[in-house]
């Protein structure tokens, strides 16, 4: 008896101490380094390659037998997708799983607000809280290089200082909610045609000024956790598994400790995943989108394929220690934090920033003394386009949202000006598949369009509400746009209704610029990227006047088409030839091209109108003189002349004169969002940088500043400037 007392006190003595040392890892309080260290030191071989990659469409393993749990993912940015089954595409079809859609990431970057991009943050990631998800597939912070490309609007516009600014705040709430933000798509997937396989030759200095510098933001200054590889080829190499991106750019020369988590199916080889940087497999022998895999997750690259590599000795055990690393420590700040947010989903506060981030994103590209529309004023107002009840939340690919309800542009509108409403659909695109399909006849279309034309010659005002979708060749994932024009007849619609009625206000949602060719033949311009669930009442309280617009655009439009950089040098430059596509515009992307090269645009970049006027005054700057490591600071002030309360975003521009190597004629530096009450004026300050005035020298492989004469340009837009301060770099 005596003895079997011993073996017993023996026993619980083995569990307690197995227990103590456990609670290092499980232990929350404890450093984050030294649970993933104690985790690690506990885990087979086999069950660090089980975290290595999927085990579902979107849910990675942890480690049952020692209390690790599995990370959940779902597709962002702009709100939590749909459930889907386990292990197909199939939608789950839950009853609880209906969401708020966010407005697109264009529409976030027009604020030019970070304070929104906070309440953005915070907002969605709290959706994703509630729902169980530990890692948010999004921000993304691709260059909108080509105003074709499909998943444009999923971005934050062609420069990558404001992308990097406004996608910041955005991560920062989200994860201080315990969420992971996995920003995408890195990197150099600006073109969705021949996304799998085109390799991109692009200069180095392009790449150090154009297409990194928001991802490094997002990664030393937001703090970010996760990041996602891109399909496209750089090197010849795949994004996903690129030694040179991944490991000497992103880890070593950046910092990050988070883990690397490959786009669904860009993995396509284990000694190069392995040795070239990818922590997390996901979606392996599938398109990301539709496509089944006939392969277990036991056959992903990274799975038994890998761990036969590290049995063998062909690869060090340190590499898989680093990637199981970089993995636990996703789970202890996401699945295993206890300060994750429980959240909510569809809460008043939610709308409500929803709401908010719309109408500061909202751009007013024209407007001839129309807007707002006072009620009353006009008593038959037409309003045709098929967007103007079409559900926009619909299609796009992985970021399709399954919404609780939806506010119209119809309904918003019909909610203020009442029956004096009458709707003609004017077009029609087909449905929200991933293909073109459900056509109508000619004859059909015929009749859609004679309609509108007819109830147009009775209308007093016509608002016209149209742009694009998320269709196939239009706003969606796996192929571009087909060209610059809006699609389904919409240029000769418009047009037509114009001739009949001078009263028209277009309004066009879409995430990229487009062809206007009517635009001096209407008298207002709204263009609303896509505004989410709120859309109809965020659009009502803009064309009522409720409030006062102050978007201004993220990306520029062009007259025409061939006036985009990326279509000055034919094919090669895009969509590309052999699968090799070659920028050749190199550091001359979006605005910088325009204003260097002199061409003219439609709309420039950080354009956008307002109900009010602003008049700025005369910049000063401290010093006349900056040093290598001082600053100098500019300060201007901003007055509102007009009769109503608005908001402006003040730019800075800061060009040099001369230098050795090619560069911009100026560069977006700085920007503030400020309030201003009629008659009140505001002073606006920037520190400008030594940083501020570097490029990176093609002939020195490095950032440099030449020493010169440079200028602050301050601005309402990129091409309407306000004031010039002129100092000089010694």
């Amino acid at each position: 008896m005596k003895k079997l007392t011993l073996l017993a006190f023996a026993l619980m003595s083995a569990f307690t101490a197995s227990k103590a040392q456990k609670a290092v890892y499980l232990d929350a309080k404890a450093p984050l380094e030294q649970r993933v260290q104690d985790a690690l030191s506990r885990m087979t071989t086999h069950e660090k390659i089980l975290i290595l990659h999927a085990q579902s469409k979107f849910t990675t393993p942890g480690v049952p037998r020692l209390g690790i749990r599995e990370l959940h993912y779902s597709d962002g940015p702009h709100g939590v997708r749909a459930e889907v089954d386990w292990n197909s595409w199939n939608v789950a079809n839950w009853n609880n799983d209906s969401i708020v859609a966010f407005p697109s990431l264009t529409c976030l970057a027009s604020t030019w607000n970070t304070d929104i991009s906070h309440l953005y943050g915070n907002a969605v990631s709290e959706e994703f809280a509630f729902r169980n998800k530990d890692v948010m597939l999004g921000p993304g912070t691709t260059i909108a290089r080509v105003p074709l490309n499909g998943r444009n609007f999923e971005y934050m516009g062609e420069d990558p200082y404001l992308a990097g600014e406004m996608a910041t705040p955005y991560i920062q709430s989200a994860q201080k909610n315990g969420v992971a933000c996995c920003l995408k798509h890195f990197f150099l997937n600006n073109q969705e045609i021949d996304r799998f396989a085109v390799n991109v030759n692009v200069d180095e200095r392009a790449i150090n000024e154009i297409y990194l510098p928001a991802f490094k933001k997002c990664v030393q200054k937001g703090g970010l956790w996760t990041i996602m590889g891109s399909y496209p080829l750089w090197n010849n190499v795949h994004c996903c598994q690129n030694d040179s991106l991944l490991n000497k750019i992103l880890k070593k020369q950046w910092g990050f400790d988070g883990a690397v988590v490959s786009d669904w199916g860009g993995v396509t080889d284990t000694w190069q995943a392995a040795t070239g940087g990818m922590d997390i497999e996901m979606g392996s022998y599938t398109n990301g989108k539709t496509k089944e895999s006939k392969f277990g997750y036991n056959n992903y690259y990274l799975a038994d394929p890998f761990e036969e590599l590290i049995n063998e000795g062909r690869i060090p055990m340190s590499v898989l220690n680093d990637k199981a690393s970089r993995v636990l420590r996703t789970i202890f700040r996401t699945s295993m934090n206890p300060d994750k947010v429980i959240g909510s989903q569809c809460s008043e506060a939610h709308y409500e920033a929803c709401k908010q981030i719309g109408e500061e994103g909202v751009v007013l590209l024209k407007n001839s003394n129309i807007l707002p529309i006072v009620k009353g004023k006009y008593k038959h107002i037409l309003i045709v386009g098929e967007n103007a009840t079409r559900s926009l939340t619909e299609g796009g690919g992985s970021s399709e949202l399954k919404t609780k309800f939806d506010i119209s542009p119809l309904q918003g509108l019909k909610a203020i000006y009442g029956d004096n409403i009458e709707f003609a659909k004017g077009y029609y695109s087909g449905r929200a598949l991933y293909d073109r399909v459900d056509p109508l006849s000619a004859d059909t279309l015929a009749l859609l369009r004679n309609e509108a034309l007819a109830k147009a010659r009775k209308a007093d005002l016509i608002i016209y509400i149209g742009g694009m979708n998320k269709n196939t060749n239009q706003d969606c994932e796996d192929g571009d746009r087909l060209d610059y024009n809006l699609s389904y007849g919409q240029n000769q619609l418009i047009a037509d209704l114009a001739k009949i009625q001078k009263n028209i206000v277009v309004v066009t949602f879409g995430g990229n610029a487009y062809a206007t060719p009517w635009v001096s033949n209407v008298k207002a311009l709204v263009h609303c990227w896509y505004l989410g669930s709120m859309a109809g009442e965020t659009l009502a309280d803009i064309i009522s006047g409720k409030t006062n617009p102050s978007g201004k655009l993220p990306v520029t439009f062009a007259v025409n088409q061939k006036d985009y950089p990326c279509f000055q040098f034919g094919k090669e430059s895009y969509p590309g030839v052999n699968k090799q596509v070659y920028y050749k515009e190199g550091i001359f992307v979006g605005y910088r091209w325009f204003d260097t090269k002199n061409v003219k645009p439609r709309f420039p970049f950080g354009y956008g109108l307002s109900y009010t006027t602003f008049k700025y005054g005369k910049p000063s700057l401290s010093s006349a003189e900056i040093s290598n490591d001082g600053k100098i600071t500019l300060t201007t002030t901003v007055t509102n002349t007009g009769k109503r309360f608005g908001k402006e975003i003040v730019e800075l521009y800061i060009g040099q004169e001369k230098c050795s190597e090619e560069r911009p004629l100026k560069e977006l530096k700085g920007f503030k969002k400020i309030s201003l009450n009629p008659g009140e004026t505001k002073t606006v300050t920037f520190d400008i940088t030594p940083e501020d005035l570097q490029f990176f020298s093609a002939k020195k492989h490095s950032w440099t500043v030449e020493p010169g004469k440079f200028k602050a340009y301050v601005c309402a837009s990129e091409t309407d400037i306000r004031g010039i301060s002129e100092f000089s770099f010694k």
